[in-house]
């Protein structure tokens, strides 16, 4: 049975939710360990910068909630991955901007942050065109 507020669940959220909150759980726990772990946690980052660490930390608590909304077919989930996927541009914005001025970064950070936007993104996506389908 669906909420009134909801659509019929497509077969593809619910192993979508499931990455999603296996995303977010290692997204918090790498984050923590490179802000709060031992040193050696720490100098494995290499030159992490430090905004992006602390934003994808915090991140990883919102994917989670984005995964609970997708799971439960909530009518916010395709808010939340939006709000993700633009906050995510946003910092890729930042993060080159910190790049270009010649200040040592992470290669994996100038990779990972577009897969994490387009992650989001294309959810937000799919979740639109299943809100009009249905």
């Amino acid at each position: 049975m669906t909420h009134p507020m909801t659509h019929p669940i497509a077969r593809w959220t619910r192993p979508v939710a499931l990455a999603a909150a296996a995303f977010g759980a290692l997204t918090i726990f790498s984050g923590s360990l490179v802000l709060f772990g031992p040193r050696a946690a720490q100098d494995a980052a290499g030159n992490a910068v430090p905004f992006v660490v602390i934003f994808n930390t915090a991140a990883g608590f919102a994917y989670l909630a984005g995964a609970v909304a997708i799971w439960r077919n909530h009518p916010s989930a395709r808010s939340i991955a939006i709000v993700i996927g633009v906050a995510t541009l946003i910092v890729l914005a930042g993060f080159a901007a910190t790049a270009l001025t010649g200040a040592p970064v992470e290669l994996r950070t100038a990779l990972a942050l577009p897969f994490r936007a387009a992650f989001w993104l294309v959810i937000a996506w799919a979740l639109g065109r299943q809100t009009h389908a249905a």
